[in-house]
């Protein structure tokens, strides 16, 4: 058996798609069919089976996928360990503001470290996040969070990242110099969407405070949020990253609102036994971790 059978393997089980993974790692379609009939004849049992549109693993394919993983991560281990060898993948999944507004600049820097690598960044919600770290997925997770996101992986936080309620020009509250939670009663809001964790905690601090808003809109993507509120749709609770550009510009205003109830960190998650080559170590220490 070969390893890039299982390599294969694991991009059909990610990609749930025979179609994705082939183009993903440049096969064609019937190379990959080949490799996988190929496992599941040296294993004697099917390892995947479809479901509608999508490839889905069976019993014995999802403990194999577990396995394959760290058969590959320590082949890549073997390799760096023997050879000092610094290429390979690294597999980072990110919240969106963190994906687009924080990273690119880090992955640039590591990239001139490590030539040889590749970098995958995945755009995902924290609880896909948490859980592809936990199963090998992910080499490393980014995410905003107020506590330590979970209790079995290593979760370090990097910085506090503020976050500000910000408003056009125009708004009746933009020149306002201090605020008190009632200034926001009958506010219009654009909210993030429902599993976003800085939604969560602004809207039990208005709850909590009995004042009344409206959610105007709930949308998905922090850029669309901003958007919304640059043409004037109403007040949103944003990480600054995102709007530091309007902000410098003068283009958005941060409203002088804080609460005590309203933080978070930018932290990173690895799994408690996650070799740490060494573009993750250098990763890690570019983004201020330790």
């Amino acid at each position: 058996m070969e390893l890039a059978y299982l390599q294969t393997f694991c991009e059909v089980a990610r990609r749930r798609s025979i179609t994705r993974a082939a183009e993903e790692l440049g096969y064609a379609q019937s190379s990959v069919t080949i490799q996988i009939q190929k496992l599941e004849k040296e294993y004697g049992a099917p390892l995947l089976e479809r479901h509608g549109r999508q490839m889905r693993l069976t019993p014995p394919g999802e403990k194999l996928f577990a396995l394959a993983i760290q058969m590959l991560e320590l082949y890549d281990q073997s390799k760096e360990t023997v050879a000092g060898y610094a290429g390979g993948t690294l597999v980072i999944g990110a919240i969106d503001s963190l994906s687009a507004y924080f990273l690119p600049p880090y992955l640039q820097q590591l990239r001139q470290l490590f030539p040889e690598l590749t970098i995958q960044l995945h755009p995902d919600q924290e609880s896909n996040i948490v859980s592809k770290v936990k199963d090998g997925e992910y080499d490393i997770g980014l995410l905003l969070d107020a506590k330590k996101a979970d209790s079995v992986l290593r979760c370090e936080p990097i910085r506090e990242e503020p976050l500000v309620l910000v408003a056009l020009n125009s708004h009746s509250l933009a020149n306002m110099t201090h605020m008190e939670l009632d200034d926001l009663n009958g506010a219009e809001l654009i909210m993030s969407e429902e599993s976003c964790m800085y939604r969560g905690m602004f809207e039990k601090v208005l709850k909590e405070g009995g004042i009344t808003f409206t959610a105007l809109f709930e949308l998905g993507n922090p850029e669309a949020v901003k958007q919304c509120v640059m043409n004037g749709l109403g007040l949103a609770l944003l990480p600054q990253m995102v709007v530091a550009d309007e902000l410098s510009q003068g283009r958005l205003v941060a409203l002088p609102f804080k609460h005590p109830d309203i933080r978070f960190d930018l932290q990173y998650m690895i799994h408690p036994r996650k070799w740490m080559s060494q573009p993750l170590e250098s990763f890690i220490q570019l983004l201020g971790g330790r």
